[in-house]
């Protein structure tokens, strides 16, 4: 499992875990567990078809199945033919000859499909500054209060959150709530105010206080409208005009239960502002789990957390191997679960 210090670049060590000998790794298992249970239905999607698979021939229905299991599972078209192509080769040439050999090479597949470049959060700026954007109700604010409360804990650094959200009602209260229990302060501006002037004051008080991370809020917004999107621009520039290089990370937050939509408001934003990374939440609600897989091979942008709960442990950093594991590892409390598509016209 993944930790936070390796997903955040501090350039610092980080403060000793009180686990005690062997709680890392108890911790570790929980972690892992907690995945494996919050990605059951999308596991569920593709475990009938892997267990269709278990064939003594690994022929054309074989992969067929699979191949459907897998755009089910919402990874995506592209992304599923690249995939099961690579398996269908290797299981030409005799390189795989049972459904546990097809079983083990998919998880290593999926895990290699979900790497990407740059997947590590920089720190190392006085302050650094990062942007959140994304649709309203995908939970960038609550991201936003977890991320801080980990920042805190688990690093050790000093975090300021702003309340660039000025048009929601309760979003700026929502922060509030977060900055208390994170322990971190705020800054805020009026309801209606111009969330750029809000932003530039958050990132100025930053710097006057010698803060590690700004973290800023803003509107959701859908790709589709313009003036909120220019907006965005707006605020980006604001922030450049007090620090010439930041934001120095911009997080798109997308709701994993929007499947192949989610892929789309991924690349418009791509499209308009400078992203970073993705922050997949909602895991836990879809069995479209594979749209992790569909935005790291598609749009090359790596996802850098997820959601998999409400709780502030279900915010975590995104591991790849984990992830394919979490979603192919069999589970006897599935299997009763399992939709049969077989029958399906």
């Amino acid at each position: 499992m993944r930790e936070w210090s390796e997903l955040f670049v501090t350039g610092r060590e980080a403060p000793a875990a009180e686990d005690g000998e062997n709680g890392g790794d108890e911790r570790k298992r929980g972690f892992f567990g907690r995945l494996r249970e919050n990605m059951t239905k999308t596991r569920q999607a593709l475990g009938a078809e892997l267990q269709a698979t278990m064939f003594e021939r690994l022929d054309d229905e074989a992969f067929e199945r699979l191949e459907e299991a897998l755009i089910y599972a919402d990874v995506g078209a592209r992304t599923t033919a690249s995939i099961v192509e690579r398996l269908e080769s290797e299981a030409g040439s005799g390189a795989l000859e049972t459904g546990e050999d097809l079983t083990r090479r998919l998880r290593e597949l999926l895990a290699e499909t979900a790497t990407v470049d740059n997947d590590t959060i920089d720190l190392r700026h006085s302050p650094a500054v990062i942007l959140v954007v994304g649709v309203n109700g995908t939970g960038k604010t609550t991201s936003i209060g977890k991320i801080a409360w980990h920042l805190q804990r688990e690093l050790g650094l000093s975090v300021l959150l702003g309340a660039g959200d000025t048009f929601r009602a309760a979003a700026g209260e929502q922060l509030e709530v977060w900055a208390e229990r994170a322990g971190c302060d705020i800054v805020r501006g009026a309801e209606g105010s111009d969330p750029a002037s809000v932003v530039f004051d958050t990132v100025e008080a930053g710097v006057a206080r010698g803060v590690d991370v700004v973290i800023c809020d803003t509107a959701g917004r859908l790709h589709t409208q313009q003036h909120l999107m220019q907006e965005l621009a707006k605020v980006r520039k604001v922030i450049e005009r007090k620090i010439p290089d930041a934001p120095h990370e911009t997080l798109l937050t997308i709701d994993a239960t929007t499947g192949q939509n989610g892929l789309r408001q991924a690349m418009l934003f791509r499209d308009v502002t400078d992203v970073n990374g993705i922050v997949l939440t909602k895991l836990d609600g879809t069995a479209k789990g594979g749209i992790a897989l569909a935005i790291a091979r598609e749009l090359r942008l790596p996802v850098k957390l997820i959601g998999i709960g409400e709780g502030i442990e279900d915010l975590r950093p995104f591991d790849p191997d984990d992830f394919a594991s979490a979603i192919l590892e069999d589970d006897p409390k599935d299997s009763a679960a399992m939709p049969d598509r077989s029958r399906e016209a």
